[in-house]
């Protein structure tokens, strides 16, 4: 058949293009793109690609499909997957990583598009993976993922709900394990930055054996991080801080006003009783530091009586109280990791046993444990309720300082209890077991059942019980403006352990059935068809004190819930055209899924794709999809919790809101919309040389999201503090105050509001050629942003093309990895380069003369690795990674060590070697 003859060359030119661009570090090949001579006779396996469950003669179909291999991720010295794929040019947004210290969890998270990792669905061996990682987990751990164990990862970048159900929206990370191998490895490999911290060291080995009726493989992966600080880099061993009027910024080491010694703001307000209604502060009113008089508008304003006479605002560092100043913030930084440690196991194991001439059983089962540590400044501690000055039993040092009675906020950074050490223990089990087989007329079928079980634990030391203490303070029996109250014995009994636990649970039974239907003149119509079954269950546990809102921080609610899923669905691929001038092939896919979810009933999502290859070098695909996010457990019952974001605003010098997050049980599923559109291009007088360009579109609608808290902030408060834009639903729903150490709190639970669309378009260019006696590779992957708008539950757009953000990732029009690689008779060498395009500060974007660093210039990434085979069963290899030692950049309203940890590399240049034994 002709149909063959495209097939057939396809799958060895697209297996040329992966070669020329997957030893890349974003291993970014495209497993899909070309077409070279007529071999009609070649016979050829037919294989399931990820995007379709229909078994192709060729891996080319109408969505795009990057593929990174074993030797890309060995390039890049890679003990984790989640450190190749976040840098995919196709990566965005906040994606949580080893250098996130400050609400991580340990946790490694891949996030395509930047439409967040809940978007982007995590499949293993083309099965869903358990949600894992701490708390109730909502999407996948990377880290339960043995590295050492993956073949291939095949990265769909597009929609597949029809396919694959919820989730699939930004697109799908499918990892293929090694199934067949056979013969045993093992690796050693260890590494550490310039600086001499963040060693990492990781061991593996995998053997397999391949026996008459099966195959058996056995995986297991010991990795140890060793931490960096934020101390030992420039950039980051202060929190910086701007001053100066707009147009005239300038740069100091800033810090926390929650200050060691502790930091005391009297009451502007002490002496005066309101008159005005319900006890409103009135026109005439007068007390010790100041009084009401008319304002401009005729409102009540504040006036001191003597500007020269106003409220307290002390520092007890040192010992003795006096003014606050700059010099009294505390420097949170030099506390704080840079780069977490970790240390993790993973088991694996692969089976499969032929039952019949025709039947297999197979199984698959995944362990991890994982340990890793967060380290932060001493608690900050403040009273929620402003407490009364008694010099009678009160510190003397404060008598005419402040006044007796004067109702006082207080504020502390307890750094005589230590560090805030956080900790997690995950354990996350997978394991899958099925059978597959032929029937005689061809068509294949495979029944499953894929049980996954993730349990955490997760402690934070160091923390008070400020609900006691108040108590101790009313009682008269802890004097908190005394400095020895807050040492030794005094404190002690108000030191605890946080404890929270929270796990996963995942059931699926799952059958699908795939084969030909008929013959068409210009092919074969392709079908499959599936049911599955899925349960999903997630809970949170919370520590007593805290659940309790006894702790400092406002009170944190339980977790937990369940929900199940019927889906049936339905897939075809029809030959329309063959052999036609300008049409040697077209063919049209189709495919539907049914689903029924016991949280908010029924719907439907479908796809359609078209491939139209209009001559031996160039090919034409589109597809036209609706994709959904159903709201996971914790979305849907999450209980109320505090969330600390950064922000930028004119009426507070503070740097963190204090932010109440939780679920929510009407939410409804997300809706999207995706196009693509895209070539594949092979001149065939370039021999080795293919190149594709993708456009995508993306349109979700029904947002499950909170709107991001800076904007929040600006919205709903003016530079004086006062609320404004009352009228909205994003203010009236916010609650938000601020209070007298200048803490801006609101609300920002789980909605769906507004939409999210997204646009651009991925290129990409892969070379194979020979020259100077060597085998060369080339690899060109491009990102361009044209479009990324958030619209708010008021319809106000906010536009994030181009911009970096305070917790939310970044943005970049465009990022563009290169590779190139040499390989002789017994070695390799290769270069990879990334650029991360300029942008502006989301912060700045109102004002950007009020900001010291309003953008970011672009950055390029430069590493270099190499492999040298010393015998067949011995190889030594080696790379530096950030070769020029690029400094993380810093910009206005920046997320975490004064810059975006999200996206930049914060160590600087790595050093890797690697030892493997192979036979």
């Amino acid at each position: 058949m002709n149909s063959l003859t495209l097939t057939a060359s396809a799958i060895r030119k697209s297996f040329i293009a992966v070669a020329a661009s997957s030893v890349a570090l974003s291993g970014f090949a495209l497993a899909d793109d070309a077409v070279e001579g007529n071999t009609a006779e070649e016979k050829v396996e037919r294989i399931q690609v990820t995007g379709s469950r229909i078994k192709r003669a060729d891996m080319e179909t109408s969505s795009p499909v990057s593929v990174i291999d074993a030797s890309a991720i060995i390039a890049s010295g890679a003990t984790s997957i989640d450190d190749v794929l976040q840098k995919m040019t196709a990566s965005g947004g906040a994606m949580t990583n080893a250098a996130v210290n400050n609400g991580s969890g340990g946790n490694a998270r891949v996030n395509l598009r930047g439409l967040g990792s809940n978007r982007t669905l995590v499949l293993v061996n083309g099965r869903r993976m358990i949600a894992s990682g701490t708390g109730a987990a909502s999407s996948v751990d990377l880290n339960t993922i043995p590295v050492s164990m993956i073949q291939r990862v095949e990265v769909l970048k597009d929609g597949a709900s029809a396919i694959y159900g919820t989730d699939a929206i930004a697109g799908v990370v499918n990892v293929i394990l090694k199934r067949d191998f056979e013969g045993f490895e093992m690796n050693v490999q260890t590494g550490m930055s310039g600086q001499g911290d963040a060693d990492e060291t990781s061991i593996d080995f995998t053997v397999g054996n391949t026996f008459d009726k099966g195959n058996v493989v056995i995986n297991a992966q010991y990795t140890k991080r060793g931490e960096a600080s934020q101390a030992d880099r420039d950039f980051s061993n202060c929190p910086i801080a701007e001053t100066g009027d707009a147009g005239d910024k300038s740069l100091y080491c800033g810090g926390s006003s929650y200050a060691q010694g502790g930091h005391i703001w009297g009451d502007r307000n002490h002496g005066i009783v309101g008159t005005g209604e319900d006890g409103a502060y009135a026109i005439g009113d007068s007390g010790y530091y100041g009084h009401y008089v008319a304002g401009d508008d005729g409102k009540p304003k504040y006036e001191y009586l003597d500007p020269n006479k106003t409220e307290a605002d002390l520092s007890g560092r040192g010992g003795e109280y006096h003014d606050f100043t700059n010099e009294d913030k505390y420097n949170y930084s030099k506390d704080s990791y840079l780069s977490t440690p970790m240390e993790r196991l993973n088991l694996s194991f692969s089976g499969t046993y032929e039952l019949s001439d025709s039947i297999m059983f197979f199984s698959e089962a995944m362990y991890s444990k994982r340990w890793s540590d967060q380290q932060m400044a001493p608690q900050p501690i403040w009273n929620s309720t402003a407490w009364a000055y008694d010099s009678s039993w009160m510190n003397k040092e404060l008598v005419g300082l402040v006044q007796e009675g004067e109702k006082l906020d207080y504020g502390r950074r307890v750094v005589e209890s230590g560090t805030r050490n956080f900790s997690q223990v995950v354990d996350t089990v997978r394991v899958v077991v099925g059978l597959e087989g032929e029937f005689d007329n061809g068509w294949t079928w495979d029944a499953s059942y894929n049980k996954g079980k993730n349990d955490s634990v997760d402690t934070l030391a160091n923390l008070h019980n400020l609900g006691s203490i108040n108590d101790a303070v009313l009682d008269k029996s802890f004097d908190p403006f005394t400095q020895s109250s807050w040492e030794g014995d005094s404190i002690a009994p108000y030191i605890y352990t946080e404890i929270n636990s929270g796990g996963s649970e995942l059931d699926i039974a799952a059958a699908t059935l795939s084969g030909e239907i008929f013959e068409l003149p210009a092919g074969i119509v392709g079908f499959a068809a599936g049911y599955e079954f899925r349960k999903e269950s997630a809970h949170f546990t919370p520590d007593s004190l805290t659940s309790q809102g006894l702790a400092n921080d406002p009170r944190v609610e339980a977790t937990a819930g369940s929900f199940d899923v019927n889906e049936a669905y339905a897939e075809i691929a029809i030959p329309l055209l063959s052999d036609l001038p300008l049409a040697q092939q077209v063919d049209l896919s189709a495919a539907i899924r049914y689903f029924d979810y016991s949280t908010f009933g029924s719907d439907n999502t479908w796809k359609l794709g078209l491939t139209w290859r209009m001559t031996d070098d160039l090919m034409l695909r589109g597809g036209l999809s609706t994709a959904f996010r159903a709201p996971t457990v914790s979305e849907l019952y999450g209980g109320k919790s505090p969330s600390f974001d950064q922000i930028k605003h004119p009426a507070t010098e503070q740097t963190q809101a204090e932010v109440t997050v939780g679920g929510n049980p009407d939410l409804t599923p997300e809706e999207a919309d995706i196009t693509t559109l895209g070539l594949v291009y092979s001149p065939s007088f370039v021999e080795g040389l293919s190149f594709t360009v993708d456009y995508y579109d993306i349109e979700i609608s029904n947002t499950i999201t909170a709107v991001d808290s800076n904007y929040i902030a600006n919205q709903c408060l003016d530079a004086s503090g006062n609320k404004i834009n009352t009228d909205t639903a994003l203010c009236q729903s916010s609650n938000i105050e601020i209070d007298g150490t200048g803490r801006i709190s609101f609300d920002n639970g789980l909605q769906n509001i507004g939409q999210t669309n997204a646009a651009g378009y991925d290129i990409n260019v892969a070379y194979v050629f020979e020259g100077l006696g060597l085998d060369w590779k080339a690899g060109l992957d491009t990102s361009i942003l044209d479009k990324y708008v958030e619209f708010d539950q008021d319809g106000v757009a906010v536009d994030y093309r181009g911009y970096i953000t305070g917790g939310s990732g970044a943005y970049a029009k465009l990022k563009t990895n290169f590779n190139l690689s040499a390989t002789g008779d017994s070695w390799s060498a290769t270069y990879e380069a990334r650029y991360i395009d300029g942008m502006d500060s989301f912060a700045c974007q109102d004002d950007p003369s009020d900001c010291y660093a309003p953008t970011v210039d672009s950055i390029v990434y430069h590493d270099l690795s190499a492999t040298y085979d010393v015998t067949d069963t011995v190889r030594l290899s080696g790379g530096v990674n950030n070769i020029l030692d690029e400094d993380a950049p810093y910009y206005s309203g920046n997320n975490d060590s004064n810059t975006d940890p999200y996206t930049y590399d914060v160590l600087g240049r790595y050093f890797f070697v690697r030892a493997s034994v192979k036979f």
